[in-house]
């Protein structure tokens, strides 16, 4: 083999690497930089929640699987962040719809045991989120 074809081998090796990282499934690490860009300024950066200038509440996002028997509620938080679960809410300004800037690569994700195609940045959202889970 010349140098060349070595060199070669080595380039495709490397965009193929690069093609499958992009193409794999988003982890929490990059959804907690989507949540520190667009959730910390309410949910503080630990996710604690508390109380905003406008009086209102943020909620503890650590808390979301105590809240459901254990289980992390995935397709109501999903619904929550995208916008579509306030549709009649009663404070539908408390939480900013953030569908529409979340949006692009979709990415398969188990909701109740059926794969939905999300966007990249909403499922590494929700992956950063499942991730920060305590018992209370």
């Amino acid at each position: 083999m010349t140098r060349m074809q070595i060199l070669g081998a080595g380039a495709a090796a490397a965009l193929l690497a690069g093609c499958q990282a992009q193409n794999a499934m988003p982890t929490a690490k990059e959804g907690e930089q989507i949540f520190v860009e667009n959730c910390a300024a309410c949910h503080n950066y630990d996710a604690a929640g508390g109380e905003l200038s406008s009086r209102a509440v943020a909620p503890d996002l650590t808390q979301l699987s105590a809240a459901n028997g254990g289980a992390f509620p995935r397709a109501q938080v999903l619904s929550k962040i995208d916008g579509y679960g306030q549709k009649g809410h009663a404070n539908p300004g408390a939480m900013p719809e953030f569908g529409a800037i979340l949006s692009g690569e979709q990415v398969p994700v188990d909701i109740d045991g059926t794969l939905t195609p999300t966007p990249r940045s909403l499922a590494a959202l929700l992956a950063f989120l499942e991730s920060i889970q305590t018992d209370g």
